[in-house]
């Protein structure tokens, strides 16, 4: 396949990936992107070649860079996040840390976290965006979750999930570290 038409297929499955994702319909994102509806429907159907300033304004519209427009990549992307490369958030001189693991936009924000609270340690988070969700599993000790004032207790090998738009507070009140992977799913702006 030459260049011009893989870049144009690449921008059809791109273009309409996005805008399914985040919600869009052809009128939607010919209005948020000020284009026409018949435009973005050539694109997505690859007959056309639109000018870089119209990919500028889709992928303004959309939330993404042009190089995500015209990724040609076939099949899934695969990031590997090397160890070195996690990055520690919050710590305490106690031991207490959490560490960003990986993330990736999967339709909005997903991040994979790794937390370690010290006995006797919490951290208090303030409520996310509505809709957001998060998954925890203990590896080691008993987390105390607790959600809108209410207190859950977490033991080693258990898992939850809540909705995580209102105040919460992860806290450890055994005696042993605490440990767990937590996941956060937050919803694509619309």
């Amino acid at each position: 396949m030459a260049d011009l038409d893989l870049l144009t297929h690449s921008l059809a499955r791109n273009v309409k990936r996005w805008r399914t994702e985040r919600g869009f319909t052809l009128e939607a994102l010919a209005a948020r992107a000020g284009v026409s509806r018949g435009m973005l429907i050539q694109i997505e159907q690859a007959r056309t070649n639109p000018s870089l300033g119209t990919v500028v304004k889709i992928g303004d519209a959309l939330g993404v860079s042009i190089t995500t427009l015209l990724n040609y990549e076939q099949g899934p992307t695969v990031r590997v996040v090397p160890a070195e490369q996690t990055v520690r958030l919050w710590h305490t001189d106690a031991g207490s840390f959490s560490r960003l693991l990986a993330g990736a936009e999967a339709p909005g924000p997903l991040e994979m976290w790794e937390w370690r609270l010290m006995p006797g340690e919490s951290s208090l988070s303030d409520p996310h965006p509505t809709g957001t969700v998060e998954l925890v599993h203990v590896r080691a000790g008993e987390l105390t979750l607790t959600v809108d004032a209410v207190a859950h207790r977490v033991p080693t090998g258990a898992s939850a999930s809540f909705a995580s738009d209102t105040p919460h507070t992860y806290g450890n009140e055994g005696d042993a570290p605490m440990e767990m992977i937590m996941a956060v799913s937050v919803p694509p702006v619309r």
